[in-house]
């Protein structure tokens, strides 16, 4: 495994850390080395049945609930199979140990945990994509703190979280920033952790979601904490699934089915800030009214690309940003999309949200 230039970081631990002992043992025996071919074998290419057999369930990630809000909200009715399980999951890591137990068939992310999966010799496919063009994420302070941009970040204490969004987020940001990685500390966490760390003055900076960071500043704000705003995007959200699931004929179709649904959703919901705001913001995460305008006010518009073309080459170069970093090992990340799929989110959906 490459010699870590990151301060403060033993990349084995980390990873162990972030994957629990049972996932760790299973991924990091020999993950740099096994990974290219675990990804590599057992990919169907099989065509997808054009109906779904009877019987047939997914079990699906819905963090937070949103997925099945969306759907009674926006009328789409019931996908033309079983949802035997929706798990309220969405941090990479936790998503990944979630497939490893095969407790979930298919889950909504940003482009790193695939990565992060590929690299743990874990075999899963992209079947879905989101492009986003506006950033997700701004990059929170801890209470007193006096740093006021990206390049203050310099011999500070940051989280992050190799295996989600937020660490990719991190590392662009830094780069762009013209930092080294051994120029500030990273600090290992999840992201569930990220609010308690700056919090409790554990790092500096912490990279937050934007609907995370109105709430955080209504407790902090009055004690020093401030936001940090960039340009830095986190292009791909993503549908992804365990190649077991996707070698299955029956599940493949479920999978098919299941992402117009997705797609639909999400167009909805930015079509409807104000239905929106009510019911999620409002009713299940305690904002006020404002707070939650001020989020949707910074809502991408969704759009799903014919081609996948431009979403590659962003993982791409996410793949190779982690690769110099000494976090995984540099590979071709073609392999990590199952092109079956590729167009049925676009089909789905108005011209206006195709790009």
């Amino acid at each position: 495994m490459p010699a870590s230039p990151v301060s403060g970081v033993d990349r084995r631990l980390f990873l162990t850390s972030l994957l629990g002992a049972a996932a760790g043992v299973a991924g990091l025996s020999g993950c740099a080395d096994s990974s290219a071919a675990a990804a590599s074998k057992g990919a169907s290419t099989a065509p997808l049945a054009k109906k779904v057999p009877a019987g047939t369930s997914l079990k699906i990630s819905s963090f937070q609930n949103t997925q099945q809000l969306q759907f009674r909200l926006a009328k789409l009715g019931d996908p033309p199979f079983k949802v035997s399980n929706w798990l309220n999951i969405g941090a990479g890591p936790d998503v990944i140990n979630a497939f490893r137990a095969k407790s979930l068939d298919l889950a909504n992310n940003a482009g790193i945990p695939p990565i992060q999966a590929y690299y743990q010799g874990f075999d899963a496919k992209i079947v879905a994509i989101n492009i986003t063009r506006k950033p997700n994420y701004l990059f929170a302070t801890k209470p007193g703190s006096d740093i006021r941009s990206v390049e203050d970040f310099k011999g500070r204490k940051l989280a992050f979280s190799q295996g989600q969004a937020q660490g990719v987020v991190l590392l662009r940001a830094l780069k762009k920033a013209g930092l080294k990685y051994d120029e500030v500390e990273l600090v290992p966490l999840t992201s569930n952790q990220f609010l308690t760390a700056l919090q409790s003055g554990q790092v500096d900076i912490a990279p937050l979601g934007n609907s995370q960071a109105p709430a955080y500043l209504k407790q902090y704000e009055g004690k020093g904490a401030r936001v940090i705003t960039t340009d830095v995007v986190d292009l791909l959200n993503l549908l992804w699934a365990p190649a077991s699931v996707l070698n299955d004929p029956a599940k493949a179709a479920a999978v098919a089915a299941y992402i117009p649904y997705w797609a639909k959703g999400q167009v909805w919901t930015y079509e409807h800030p104000d239905v929106w705001n009510r019911e999620f913001y409002v009713k299940t995460q305690n904002l006020t009214l404002p707070q939650a305008e001020a989020i949707t006010e910074l809502a991408n518009k969704p759009l799903f690309p014919p081609s996948w073309d431009e979403a590659i080459e962003w993982e791409q170069e996410t793949a190779d940003l982690l690769a110099e970093g000494g976090f995984v090992k540099k590979f071709d990340v073609g392999g990590l999309f199952d092109h079956r799929f590729e167009g049925i989110a676009a089909k789905s959906v108005p011209a206006e949200y195709r790009r």
